[in-house]
């Protein structure tokens, strides 16, 4: 992995980046779990470039025939998805852009998409998200381990499960091989072995615990 800064105007091709998302004023944009099913269709959905509107896609899955719309090529991809983790008012992607100007594309379709569905569901108008999402370029292959860590474990960070394997919205049982759904391709990225990967997950969750408690007192 590169160590080259970004350029703030744009996204490096084959780089990697933390995408993070935040709903207006903390509003709770994911309720339950028709909505986190949504909101992970459309990352899916979403790394192409769209060969057909959401709706259809949304019925091919339904009838059987989901296969015909899967990422076909590397070169048809906006990005990768190696983590993500979402959250009851925000979200965590960490992104590979393959395709200039991919990243931006991606988080934009996903964001408007899921705001329309938000919207219609619940019978509500606006916008959703707080303004432009922000990202980090990840500069180097440990950083990168680590930040995962850091994503898979924001729920029990937030205290809303006490283990990681607990929350089902995240791709931390893509990372213990738990799940039959691969969302996520990191293998050319990180060497990752399920028993190892889970202890140096579960050794963390003290410690950052600790540091979102001092952060917070010290914004309250």
């Amino acid at each position: 992995m590169s160590t080259r800064h970004e350029n703030q105007e744009s996204f490096i091709a084959d780089e990697v980046y933390h995408v993070f998302n935040k709903s207006i004023a903390g509003y709770k944009v994911l309720n339950d779990d028709s909505d986190y099913s949504r909101l992970n269709s459309l990352i899916r959905y979403y790394q192409c470039i769209p060969s057909v509107k959401y709706s259809v896609y949304k019925k091919s899955l339904k009838n059987g025939e989901s296969e015909s719309f899967l990422p076909p090529k590397r070169g048809d991809q906006l990005v990768e998805i190696i983590a993500y983790c979402f959250m009851p008012t925000h979200i965590h992607l960490i992104l590979r852009q393959i395709s200039e100007n991919g990243l931006s594309t991606f988080m934009n379709n996903v964001c408007n998409s899921y705001s329309r569905y938000f919207n219609i569901k619940y019978n509500r108008k606006g916008p959703l998200w707080m303004g432009r999402f922000k990202r980090v370029l990840v500069q180097t292959d440990e950083q990168l381990l680590h930040l995962t860590r850091y994503v898979h474990l924001n729920p029990v960070t937030s205290h809303l499960v006490d283990a990681p394997e607990e929350w089902r919205n995240s791709s931390y049982d893509e990372y213990l091989c738990r799940s039959d759904e691969k969302v996520c391709r990191y293998g050319d990225l990180l060497d990752v072995r399920p028993e190892e990967y889970k202890e140096f997950v579960n050794d963390n969750i003290s410690y950052q615990r600790e540091r979102a408690q001092l952060k917070k007192l010290v914004f309250e």
